[in-house]
């Protein structure tokens, strides 16, 4: 169970998971010693399972991005998954109910790479069909 000051230390690491103790401290308004022992705390229980790259706008600008929904046959869905494990074009992959069986968050560094990506995992055994929306910006990234 977490805390409004858990969810505050969590929001601030989101932004900028790099940030010193001391600069946690002092934006939350209490001690290096306080700080330390949530994060302790939060990465004991599974909270925190990691930490990870924000990559730059001037990076990520030059990226081309999409959702990709797929329709899988039941009986392939695992192997469609290990598949898209090993793609490292692959951002994210998400389990969901509706006409769709899976939402696929890809990038790639062009157009023709997209579109060669998204031909690869629409040619999946096990992938019934596709669609694919580009993205062209993003509004909120939490």
């Amino acid at each position: 169970m977490t805390t409004d000051a858990d969810r505050a230390l969590i929001a601030l690491l989101r932004e900028n998971a790099r940030a010193s103790t001391a600069e946690l401290a002092r934006r939350l308004g209490v001690s290096r010693t306080t700080v330390q022992s949530r994060l302790e705390r939060l990465e004991k229980s599974g909270v925190i399972d990691g930490y990870s790259v924000k990559l730059s706008p001037d990076y990520e600008k030059n990226l081309v991005r999409a959702h990709i929904l797929v329709t899988a046959l039941p009986k392939l869905a695992a192997s469609v998954e290990a598949v898209l494990r090993r793609i490292p074009e692959v951002r994210t992959l998400h389990s969901v109910s509706g006409n769709f069986d899976m939402i696929i968050i890809v990038e790639a560094p062009s157009v023709r790479d997209l579109d060669a990506l998204i031909d690869r995992i629409g040619a999946l055994e096990g992938v019934e069909r596709t669609l694919s929306s580009i993205i062209l910006s993003t509004r909120i990234d939490r």
